[in-house]
């Protein structure tokens, strides 16, 4: 299986640069899982596809400001650092640029030296690990000096912090949005309760297991980051109640997703309450135990993420619906609309 076979052409003016003006009015492509039929509608309309007794799932994680610029002490420069995750002793995997100057050992100082980093490790793949000093707070220091952690490809300034956050985030320590939550509205989620549906959350913090390039040509040569996760006993008691009466599960994103599949993978198809880091990767071939419904946005070509929804349903059908998509001016990847993969009755 090769990484090229998950590419496809698209125009720089389909990448939307900002969200739309109402979160639910994002237009909704629905594909049949299986037929791969295709219709057009609105997000809002999500509703309809959705049963009294199924269960959906999102993830609450919040976004933190994890972009920093700063310089080395003494120097005139402008040195970017991309938070991802922090382990156990306080240490932060970050994303450098320009790396090169960062070497082992290398201070970097924000703010002024309100907030000071030192290199103490370097990875394989030019990761940089950062130890930091500073007074007071993390969390509020990171407030004050840190940038939301837009993608690349967004190059215009986001007038509100908070759309590049779900209405129900929670849990700070991502790097990036779970993106496909983004369209949901505090409105339409008690709509959805009031259906008889249930709402249910995990947590996966975003980092670079989820939007790091495939760079292999062998798409089974990729390794995945690890990034963490959480599964409540209430969430985890639900979702088995579902599937044991026969009604959907329906992830909302690729991380929750990966998040359920994980566990099931790890639990003999069972869902449980836990914690942990998960470096799953899930390409065609995979057999999925626990979702049966994915509510995603438009991916970027050649990606994981990709690969996952074209394993979900089949490459052929994702590559058909993509290319409808493109031809009816959906707006694609973060800012982007969405497309439900539903399981057909």
């Amino acid at each position: 299986m090769k990484t090229d076979d998950f590419d496809f052409e698209l125009d720089e003016s389909r990448i939307a640069q900002h969200p739309s003006k109402e979160r639910d009015h994002s237009k909704l492509l629905v594909m049949g899982r299986e037929t791969g039929k295709l219709e057009h509608k609105k997000f809002y309309n999500i509703i309809e596809y959705l049963n009294k007794g199924d269960t959906l799932v999102l993830n609450n994680t919040r976004v933190i400001p994890a972009r920093l610029f700063g310089n080395r002490p003494g120097k005139d420069e402008k040195i970017e650092v991309l938070l991802l995750t922090k382990n156990s002793e306080g240490i932060w995997e970050t994303l450098v640029k320009p790396g090169r100057k960062m070497k082992l050992g290398a201070t970097i100082e924000f703010g002024g030296g309100k907030l000071i980093g030192k290199v103490v490790n370097i990875s394989e793949d030019g990761s940089r690990f950062i130890k930091f000093e500073y007074e007071g707070i993390f969390e509020e220091i990171l407030d004050e000096l840190g940038n939301m952690p837009l993608p690349p490809y967004i190059t215009e300034k986001l007038e509100d912090k908070e759309r590049y956050q779900t209405v129900y985030s929670k849990h700070n320590g991502s790097a990036a949005a779970p993106t496909a939550g983004l369209h949901f509205t505090e409105e339409l989620l008690k709509e959805i309760k009031d259906k008889g549906i249930n709402v249910e959350f995990v947590t996966l913090h975003v980092g670079l297991g989820t939007f790091r390039p495939v760079k292999v040509d062998n798409v089974k040569e990729h390794q995945m980051h690890s990034e963490f996760y959480n599964v409540s006993e209430e969430t985890a008691n639900i979702i088995n109640e579902t599937k044991a009466r026969g009604n959907k599960i329906i992830a909302v994103g690729t991380t929750t997703i990966r998040t359920l599949e994980t566990v099931a993978r790890d639990n003999n198809g069972k869902i449980v309450p836990t914690s942990g880091w998960t470096d799953i990767f899930i390409y065609p071939g995979f057999e999925f135990k626990v979702v049966d419904s994915l509510i995603t946005n438009f991916h970027l070509p050649k990606s994981t993420l990709m690969m996952l929804v074209s394993a979900f349903s089949t490459k052929e059908n994702i590559m058909t619906a993509y290319g409808e998509a493109i031809e009816n001016d959906y707006r694609f990847f973060s800012f982007g609309d969405a497309m439900f993969i539903n399981k057909e009755e």
